[in-house]
């Protein structure tokens, strides 16, 4: 049997059942790794030492009945920008140094080691995370794993393709302006932007709270349960929210029936979509209709929020970076340089302004979610490009956020985002459907995209 194959919920009903269990799950996932790793370039590293003995351990318990937490024995990896007890944390950098005592847990971290979780790799990022494809100078060009020509978009590209080719069925992702949504759409995976303080953060982003942390998984129902373990509550993070009052699994069999959905194809005419992805997109609409859900086309009341959120994600790279020797400046990626720039040049009154924009948008979002409870788009309007780039070649733009523009407004407005695969395009490569719904409400996204689940609504049916 391919363990690889497995989602984590069908991974711990194997184990419960004896079927199976975590030392040969972790095996597997970490020879798919190493198989995947040539062509796709997924990981920083594994760490088979550390993953063989925990998933002993983990074996252990669940042949005493006693099984650690949720997800006790389930492969998982983590974008090596968040903290991993044992090892560094370079953030795809040759400006960080990888001497220093690497003693803490990043939040998540923490939550799923809690939980049994056996940590099998580190997983690639741009540097600092900066941008929506995944390359870096220290470690080269993440690739698509349905055309290892193309990206596998950023800035969690290693995280995705690493789910996507079964190299674990879970991993931890960022999200500061579509990091998550962006590479689970273009390898056809999903991918969860959580309401912002769901997840806890720590150390703090230099991207401010533009940042979330999320699940990117097989399917909602997984992701459902990942957030669970991680969604709680940590003292190092002042602005995480309470633990919910109900489980998220226990919210996915809603299903959509009579729930308000608005449909933007485009943005009110803002965006240029192709053809095979708004066609894909649009099939699955018509099937959450199909199931019940009250939908209309209606776009939000924005226009493109784009100078606000550059003036504030420049602002953070030039933060990030601020302590940095001119001889060491010179190490990192020339488009990072670049956006440094503008960001050291903003005034305070710059970054207030970009912060009204914001505070407008959330204002927008909020009075449109009074009258709809989800609003459906396109998570990207083009599938995956040639990678080792930040735009596709021959379009004449000149950040990444020209090619996403369904993504970022959410992280302006702090609400829960996430892409659902839900087709692809004449070449095969992956179509995301983006699903947003109001503050604090997560356990709509994720009932929606897991009726579509069930439904075989997605890539690969469920």
């Amino acid at each position: 049997m391919q363990l690889t194959d497995l989602t984590a919920v069908q991974l711990l009903d194997g184990y419960r059942k004896g079927e199976f269990g975590p030392v040969e799950a972790t095996g597997q996932a970490l020879e798919r790794a190493r198989r995947i790793q040539p062509e796709v370039n997924a990981f920083v590293r594994l760490l088979e030492e550390e993953a063989y003995a925990r998933a002993r351990e983990s074996e252990e318990r669940w042949r005493r009945g006693e099984p650690a937490g949720l997800l006790d024995g389930v492969p998982v990896t983590v974008k090596d920008i968040l903290l991993l007890r044992g090892h560094p944390t370079l953030r795809g950098s040759k400006a960080v140094s990888e001497q220093g005592r690497w003693d803490e847990d990043a939040p998540s971290v923490a939550r799923l080691r809690e939980h049994g979780a056996v940590f099998i790799g580190k997983t690639t990022t741009p540097e600092y995370g900066w941008k929506g494809v995944t390359d870096s100078p220290l470690s080269g060009v993440t690739r698509n794993p349905h055309a290892p020509s193309r990206t596998a978009g950023g800035s969690s590209g290693g995280s995705a393709a690493a789910v996507a080719l079964g190299a674990g069925p879970l991993s931890l992702g960022t999200d500061g302006g579509g990091s998550i949504r962006i590479p689970a759409a273009f390898c056809g995976i999903f991918g969860l932007k959580p309401t912002y303080g769901r997840v806890p953060l720590y150390p703090a982003s230099a991207f401010g709270t533009l940042s979330h942390v999320g699940p990117m998984a097989r399917d909602a129902a997984d992701a459902a349960l990942m957030l669970d373990v991680i969604g709680v509550p940590d003292p190092r993070d002042w602005s995480a929210l309470p633990a919910p009052a109900r489980s998220f699994r226990a919210a996915l069999d809603g299903g959509v029936r009579g729930l308000r959905m608005a449909y933007s194809p485009t943005l009110g005419g803002q965006v240029a979509v192709q053809p095979a992805v708004a066609a894909a997109v649009r099939r699955a609409v018509a099937g959450l209709a199909d199931l019940g859900a009250y939908v209309e086309e209606a776009d939000p009341d924005f226009s493109d929020p784009v100078e606000a959120f550059h003036t504030l994600w420049f602002a953070g790279a030039a933060r990030v970076t601020e302590h940095l020797p001119p001889r060491t400046r010179t190490l990192l990626d020339p488009g990072l340089r670049e956006i440094c720039v503008p960001g050291a040049r903003a005034s305070a009154l710059d970054y207030l302004a970009a912060v009204d924009v914001r505070t407008d948008l959330g204002r927008r979002m909020g009075l449109f979610h009074e009258r709809y409870d989800l609003l459906l788009t396109p998570a990207l309007p083009l599938t995956a490009f040639e990678a080792g780039r930040e735009v596709p070649a021959g379009s004449g733009l000149r950040r990444w956020t020209g090619w996403t523009p369904f993504t970022y407004p959410f992280n302006l407005t702090q609400q829960p985002a996430a892409t659902v695969p839900v087709g692809a395009d004449g070449d095969g490569l992956p179509v995301g459907l983006q699903i947003v719904a109001a503050r604090h409400r997560d356990d709509l996204v994720l009932r929606a995209a897991h009726a579509l689940y069930g439904a075989r609504l997605t890539l690969g049916g469920s």
